[in-house]
C-alpha cells in the first residue's frame, strides 16, 4: 500500500491550462502506481483548458461544481460525480462556465516517455 496524505500533494503545471491548481494526488513517485497517476484539478471560474489532445485517453470526474467538455463539437456539462472518458487522440476542450471553482479529478496513464 502506497498512501499519501493532501497535505504532501505536489502543484504542477498542465499544459495549455488556464486559472487551475493541480495537485499530484498519485504518481511519478517511488512506490505509488506503475500505470497511472492521478491528479486533482481546481478551475477558477472562467478557468479551463484546451483545445488540445494527448496520444493517451484521460478520465475525469468532477467532485464539486460543474466543467463544461467539449469534443468534436458536442458539448457536455459535468456535474458532481459525474465523469467523462477522453479518447486518445480526440480533441477537448474544459472550460469553468460557472461562477464556482470546479474540483476534477484526473486520471491519466503515463506517457511512454516516463515508463
Amino acid at each position: 500500500m502506497h498512501i499519501k496524505r493532501f497535505e504532501d500533494a505536489a502543484p504542477y503545471e498542465a499544459p495549455n491550462h488556464r486559472d487551475v491548481v493541480g495537485l499530484r494526488l498519485q504518481g511519478f513517485e517511488e512506490g505509488g502506481p506503475e500505470n497511472q497517476w492521478v491528479g486533482l484539478s481546481q478551475f477558477l471560474p472562467s478557468g479551463g483548458a484546451g483545445p488540445d489532445s494527448t496520444p493517451f485517453e484521460k478520465v475525469y470526474v468532477v467532485l464539486e461544481g460543474e466543467m463544461t467538455v467539449e469534443t468534436g463539437g458536442t458539448e457536455a456539462v459535468l456535474k458532481k460525480y459525474d465523469s467523462c472518458t477522453i479518447a486518445p487522440g480526440e480533441v477537448r476542450t474544459l472550460e469553468n462556465r460557472s461562477n464556482h471553482t470546479c474540483t476534477m479529478l484526473v486520471v491519466i496513464p503515463y506517457p511512454p516517455e516516463a515508463n
